[in-house]
C-alpha cells in the first residue's frame, strides 16, 4: 500500500473488531447510522473512495455501478451471495468484486436445521402458547407435529452449505437425496442419493431444504408445479434466498395441508415479507439470521478485509468472483 491508505466506504455497520481493523489500515468512511443507501446515496457517499465494503441488500445494480466514481476499483461484499451486485457490469468497468464464501457454511446449516425442526415440531406455536399463558396442560393432541428421524430429506443445491445441512441431518438418521447442477464426487456425497432432475428429487422429499444461490435458473424454483410433486404433508425449509419460492404457491400449499409446515429464514422483498406468512400457524419464521453468530460475522469481516488487503497490495484476491 502507498503512504496514503486507500479510502473505503463501508455501507453498513459491521462488528466492532472488523470496523477497528478497517479504520487502522484504511481511510474508513463508516456508516454510523447504519442506514441503507439508495442509488443516489451510494454514488454520493463513494465519491473519492477507492473501495466499497458492501453488504447484502445494497443498491449496486447496473445503473448504480455505471454511476460510481472512477476512483472505485474494488467492491468487497460482506456476504456469500452477490445477487445485489451487477458483477458483469462491474467487471466491464474494471472493478473487482469479492465475496465471503466458506466462513458461514456451518452457521447457516445450523439455522437450516433449526428451521426444519421448528417447523416440523411446531416450535413457533409452542413458544407462543407458553409466552401467552395459553398452555393449560398436557393432552394427546397437544401440538402434534411431524416426525423427523428416519425421513427423506431432499436438498436443492448441494454446495458447501447443502453438504453441511446433510451432515447435520444424518445425525437424525435422515436419508439424504439431492439435486445439483453436477453430481458430486462420491467422497463428498457421503452416501447421499443423486437425482438428475429436481422433479425426481422432489417426489421423495418428505423434507425439502433449499440451499441454492439465487440465479435466473433457480428463481421461482418452488412453485405450484414443483410443490405438486412433493409427498403429501412435506415440510419446506429455505435458508438460501427468498426469491427461490413463489409465495402464492407455498402459502396456498400451507393452507391446504399439501405442505404441512415451512421453516423460512429468507423471504422475497425482505424485510417487507408477504404478510400472509404471519397469519399461518404452520410457519416457523426467522429474520434472515443464517450467519448471525459472533464467530461467523467476524469471520465474514476478516474475509472482506483480506480481500481488500490483497487487492491493494497488488496480489490476487482470495475470493474474487
Amino acid at each position: 500500500m502507498s503512504d496514503t491508505p486507500p479510502a473505503v466506504l463501508c455501507t453498513r455497520r459491521l462488528p466492532l473488531e472488523v470496523e477497528e481493523r478497517l479504520s487502522r489500515n484504511y481511510r474508513a468512511r463508516l456508516n454510523l447510522e447504519d442506514r441503507l443507501y439508495d442509488e443516489d446515496g451510494m454514488v454520493a457517499s463513494s465519491e473519492g473512495c477507492d473501495a466499497i465494503l458492501a453488504a447484502g441488500g445494497d443498491c449496486l445494480h447496473a445503473r448504480t455501478i455505471d454511476r460510481l466514481p472512477d476512483s472505485v476499483r474494488i467492491i468487497a461484499t460482506y456476504s456469500v451471495g452477490y445477487e445485489h451486485i451487477a458483477v458483469d457490469r462491474a467487471k466491464a468497468r474494471g472493478i473487482v468484486v469479492t465475496h465471503t464464501p466458506n466462513v458461514l457454511d456451518d452457521a447457516t446449516a445450523d439455522v437450516a436445521m433449526l428451521c426444519l425442526l421448528g417447523a416440523a415440531r411446531r416450535g413457533a406455536e409452542g413458544d407462543k402458547m407458553v409466552r401467552e399463558d395459553a398452555w393449560k396442560g398436557w393432552h394427546t393432541g397437544l401440538l402434534v407435529g411431524v416426525h423427523v428421524t428416519g425421513k427423506r430429506l431432499g436438498i436443492y443445491g448441494m454446495g458447501r452449505i447443502g453438504r453441511a445441512v446433510a451432515q447435520r441431518a444424518r445425525g437424525f438418521d435422515m436419508e439424504i437425496h439431492y439435486y445439483n447442477r453436477r453430481r458430486l464426487p462420491s467422497d463428498l456425497e457421503s452416501g447421499a442419493i443423486y437425482h438428475e432432475s429436481p422433479e425426481s428429487m422432489l417426489r421423495v422429499s418428505d423434507f425439502l431444504s433449499i440451499n441454492a444461490p439465487s440465479s435466473p435458473e433457480t428463481r421461482g424454483f418452488l412453485n405450484a408445479q414443483s410443490i405438486s410433486l412433493l409427498p403429501e404433508g412435506a415440510v419446506v425449509v429455505n435458508t438460501a434466498r427468498g426469491d427461490l419460492i413463489d409465495d402464492d404457491a407455498l402459502i396456498d400449499a400451507l393452507r391446504s395441508g399439501k405442505v404441512a409446515a415451512a421453516g423460512l429464514d429468507v423471504f422475497a422483498n425482505e424485510p417487507a415479507i408477504d404478510a400472509r406468512y404471519r397469519e399461518l400457524k404452520n410457519t416457523f419464521l426467522l429474520p434472515h439470521i443464517g450467519s448471525a453468530s459472533v464467530e461467523t460475522r467476524n469471520a465474514m469481516g476478516w474475509c472482506c478485509l483480506d480481500n481488500l488487503d490483497a487487492f491493494f497490495a497488488g496480489n490476487p484476491c482470495p475470493n474474487a468472483l
